[in-house]
């Protein structure tokens, strides 16, 4: 099963996001675990999960983040805004899903 942990500025704004993502693994038999949070808690949670993905208006952390994640051998990278605004919870979920393999 793969963990996925979006991260966001407050952890509220993605909780909508983690909704559609889980209805499209329903949909699809896909076995995974999606949660949010805010940014601060990325250090403490980086080993618990497989797969990061920023919200767009986080995404000027990108860089720091995802060499922090590297180092752990693990993908980090931004939800494409459209998907994101349209909460295209299927879309995310492949983009997330491509980033593991």
């Amino acid at each position: 099963m793969k963990k996925i942990l979006l991260l966001c500025s407050a952890g509220m704004s993605t909780s909508m996001v983690v909704k559609k993502m889980e209805a499209a693994a329903a949909a699809e038999n896909i076995e995974v675990k999606i949660d949010a949070v805010g940014l601060e808690q990325f250090h403490e949670l980086l080993s618990q999960y497989d797969v990061f993905l920023l919200g767009p208006q986080v995404r000027f952390k990108k860089a720091e983040l995802a060499a922090i994640a590297a180092e752990a051998g693990k993908p980090l990278d931004v939800i494409d805004t459209m998907a994101y605004g349209t909460l295209n919870g299927k879309k995310i979920l492949d983009f997330a899903l491509s980033l593991s393999k």
